[in-house]
C-alpha cells in the first residue's frame, strides 16, 4: 500500500455572481489568476489553482457565478459550476454580506443543490469589512438552517481570516498524492491567461452591457528568436456593430486603452516584453449561437 506524505484534494469554489469567488482565490494564491472586475458574470469557466506547501496540495476551483442564464453561454457557464461540485473533497459556498431579497433567494436555490451531496461544505461569509463586527452573527443566522460543516466569515479583499479559511479546508484533504508540479499555481495554458487578461481589460474600461458580449480569441502567440519579446495577435469580438465602434472608440482610442492595459499586465505575469496587436470583430448574438460558443472555447462536451 502507497503511503503519501502530504495530504491532497480538490475544493471548488461556488456561489452566485460577483461574490468574490475569483478574488477570493488569487487572495489564497498570492497570485491573479483569475480576472476579476465588478461586472457580474466575469468568470466563464472553471479554473484551477493550485497552492502547494510542506504538507499539502489543494487545488481550488473557481467557477462562473450561478445565474438564471438566458443564452447558450449562460447555459454552459452553470452546467460548468455544477460540474464542479462532482468529485472534489468539499465545497466552498461562498456568499457575501448582503440585504437584497434576490441575492437571499439566489442563495437559498445554490444550498438546495448541496442538500443532497455528501460532500463537506464550507460556509463562507464574504466581505465581512463593509458590516460592524457585531453583524457578522446576524449574517451567520441567516443560515442556521442549513447543514453546513463550517462556517467562516472573511474578507477575501483585504485577507481577513482567508488564513483561518485555509486551515479549514486543509481538514477536509486527504492523503494522497501530488496532483501537480509544486510551482505550478495553475492549468490555464498560456493562450488562455493572455485572452482572459484582455478580456479583463475590456470588462473594465466599456459600458455594462458591452463586456458581456465580447470574447477573446489569441490567433498567434510567438516568441522572436532573436529578442526576449513575445509577440502576441488577438481578437476581439463583439455582438454589435454598434458595440465594435465603441469598443474602438474615437480615432481608436479605446483599444488603445484596452490593449496598453492588457500589455502591461501580461508582462507582468509571464515576465517578459509584449508585443500586443488588437482586432475587433463582429459576431452578431453569438452568445445565443451554439456553433460560436463552442467555437470560443465554451463547449458542454469538455465540462
Amino acid at each position: 500500500m502507497t503511503e503519501f506524505k502530504r495530504k491532497s484534494g480538490f475544493a471548488a469554489i461556488i456561489g452566485r455572481p460577483n461574490v468574490g469567488k475569483s478574488t477570493l482565490m488569487n487572495r489564497i494564491l498570492g497570485e491573479k489568476i483569475a480576472i476579476t472586475s465588478a461586472k457580474p458574470q466575469t468568470t466563464r469557466n472553471k479554473i484551477l489553482g493550485i497552492k502547494t506547501d510542506e504538507d499539502h496540495q489543494i487545488i481550488f476551483i473557481d467557477t462562473p457565478g450561478m445565474h438564471s442564464p438566458k443564452t447558450q453561454l449562460g447555459d454552459y457557464m452553470v452546467k460548468s459550476a455544477e460540474s464542479a461540485m462532482s468529485g472534489v473533497d468539499c465545497i466552498l459556498f461562498l456568499t457575501c454580506v448582503s440585504k437584497s431579497a434576490s441575492a437571499s433567494l439566489a442563495d437559498t436555490e445554490i444550498v438546495e443543490k448541496l442538500k443532497n451531496r455528501r460532500v463537506p461544505a464550507i460556509l463562507v461569509i464574504n466581505k465581512v469589512d463593509t458590516i460592524k463586527k457585531a453583524e457578522i452573527l446576524t449574517e451567520i443566522d441567516k443560515y442556521k438552517d442549513y447543514p453546513f460543516d463550517e462556517i467562516v466569515p472573511i474578507s477575501a479583499l483585504k485577507g481577513e481570516n482567508v488564513d483561518e479559511l485555509l486551515s479549514v479546508v486543509k481538514k477536509y484533504m486527504k492523503e494522497g498524492p501530488e496532483y501537480f508540479p509544486g510551482d505550478m499555481i495553475t492549468d490555464q495554458p498560456e493562450r488562455v491567461i493572455a485572452a482572459e487578461r484582455i478580456r479583463e481589460k475590456a470588462l473594465l474600461a466599456l459600458d455594462d452591457e458591452i463586456p458581456h458580449g465580447i470574447a477573446v480569441v489569441i490567433n498567434s502567440m510567438k516568441k522572436r528568436d532573436d529578442k526576449e519579446i513575445v509577440d502576441i495577435e488577438a481578437e476581439i469580438y463583439c455582438e454589435r456593430e454598434s458595440h465594435k465602434r465603441i469598443v474602438i472608440g474615437k480615432n481608436g482610442e479605446m483599444l488603445k486603452k484596452i490593449g496598453s492595459s492588457a500589455r502591461i499586465d501580461i508582462e507582468s505575469f509571464f515576465d517578459t516584453k509584449i508585443n500586443l496587436q488588437l482586432w475587433v470583430k463582429v459576431k452578431k448574438d453569438w452568445r445565443s449561437r451554439d456553433f460560436f460558443v463552442r467555437n470560443f472555447g465554451y463547449d458542454k462536451k469538455n465540462i
